[in-house]
């Protein structure tokens, strides 16, 4: 998403374009990690001095609430935050933590059951791997 575009989400969505959001939204797209709130906190604390822990995960809520970014698969660890709201799958490395956006069109065919659409109104499907990327992989575990 371009500021321009993220700057008439927010207008939609009646939020205050204020410098912490933006710097928020600025720092999260700028990275591929999939960033808890704790580590963009980290980052905005250098600029945006009083700026609490508790802004920058309200403010990503709020975000993923309007759409504009995800919140991705947990695994025992803070929830963390992606801006590509476009269709993808993640691999989440059970050794480095890092999740890694990937693209699969078999993985974007699954079909689901029936027993399993009778019991819940899917909204989309995402797949989440585990395992060891390819940098943890040749290390000894």
């Amino acid at each position: 998403m371009t500021m321009e575009t993220f700057y008439k989400t927010c207008r939609e969505n009646n939020l205050k374009i204020t410098p912490q959001r933006t710097a928020v939204y600025k720092l999260l797209t700028s990275s591929t990690a999939h960033p808890s709130a704790d580590q963009i906190h980290r980052q905005l604390k250098k600029n945006f001095p009083s700026i609490s822990l508790d802004t920058v995960n309200r403010t990503l809520v709020t975000f993923a609430n309007a759409g504009m970014i995800r919140v991705v698969e947990g695994h025992g660890d803070p929830r963390r935050f992606d801006p590509n709201v476009d269709d993808h799958h993640h691999f989440y490395c059970i050794s480095c933590r890092g999740i890694f956006d990937f693209h699969d069109a078999a993985l974007d065919k699954i079909t689901v059951s029936p027993d399993t659409q009778a019991r819940f109104t899917i909204t989309g499907k995402r797949v989440c791997l585990t395992g060891y990327c390819k940098a943890c992989s040749g290390q000894s575990r």
